[in-house]
């Protein structure tokens, strides 16, 4: 199975309003803002706005082209960054998707920028899906929920009828995702956090509400009889 290699990045102009903010403050508002679509060391696709679409003095530089960002009488130091590797982001600026809040148009994003290039599908099927941990099948189902999501592998989300529920616990990790929303996670004595659940995800991907998937780098997994291959990702 070939390692994961991320795409080239690409710096293009958004047709979206962009606005971060910190507590109730506004510190950007942009109409003008490039994403920076892009998965590296350097991080995850953001957006960069023009410097004259900051609030005035929110931003108290640190070191050379990086700032702190202070408003409402808060302080988050280097929360604020220039990227002058591309010709089109020079005189803009990005900012902590932790620390601060980002919003596009009107609905707030989370964790990261969507990429366009990025896509989710989510597909009913009758296919037979086993999952084994440690040599227990610990689910059986035919009628899985397959989610097809660029760069990573086809996730396989099974109704909670169809696992054996009394061998996970409730996990206390929970994490985002831009393209799915807030999910909740599922241990296995002999496995922590091997699955896990939206159970509100966002409104695009509605088809896996409720619906449980192992993380196929960590569990064995055996498709219409047949084992599949442990993938190697990043969440491997």
């Amino acid at each position: 199975m070939p390692e994961f290699e991320p795409p080239a990045p690409v710096v293009e102009p958004t047709p979206r309003r962009v606005r971060v903010r910190l507590g109730p403050t506004v510190i950007a508002d942009s109409r003008r803002a490039w994403l920076l679509d892009e998965i590296s060391a350097h991080g995850f696709p953001t957006y960069f706005v023009p410097l004259d679409d900051v609030r005035e003095k929110v931003l108290t530089e640190t070191t050379a082209g990086r700032w702190s960002v202070v408003a409402g009488g808060r302080r988050v130091e280097d929360a604020a960054w220039s990227d002058d590797r591309f010709e089109q982001l020079k005189g803009h600026v990005t900012f902590s998707w932790e620390a601060l809040d980002w919003y596009e148009e009107d609905e707030q994003v989370f964790v990261h920028a969507r990429s366009p290039r990025h896509r989710v599908d989510t597909l009913h099927s009758s296919r037979r899906v086993q999952v084994f941990i440690d040599g227990q099948e610990v689910a059986n189902s035919t009628r899985p929920v397959l989610l097809f999501e660029t760069s990573l592998p086809t996730r396989f989300y099974l109704p909670f009828d169809d696992v054996r529920s009394e061998l996970l616990t409730a996990s206390e990790t929970v994490s985002r995702c831009p393209y799915k929303g807030v999910a909740r996670y599922w241990s296995h004595p002999a496995l922590p956090d091997a699955a896990w659940n939206y159970p509100d995800p966002i409104p695009e991907i509605p088809k896996i509400r409720d619906l449980l998937c192992f993380f196929n780098e960590r569990v064995d997994i055996v498709l219409d009889g047949s084992p599949v291959e442990r993938p190697v990702s990043p969440f491997s």
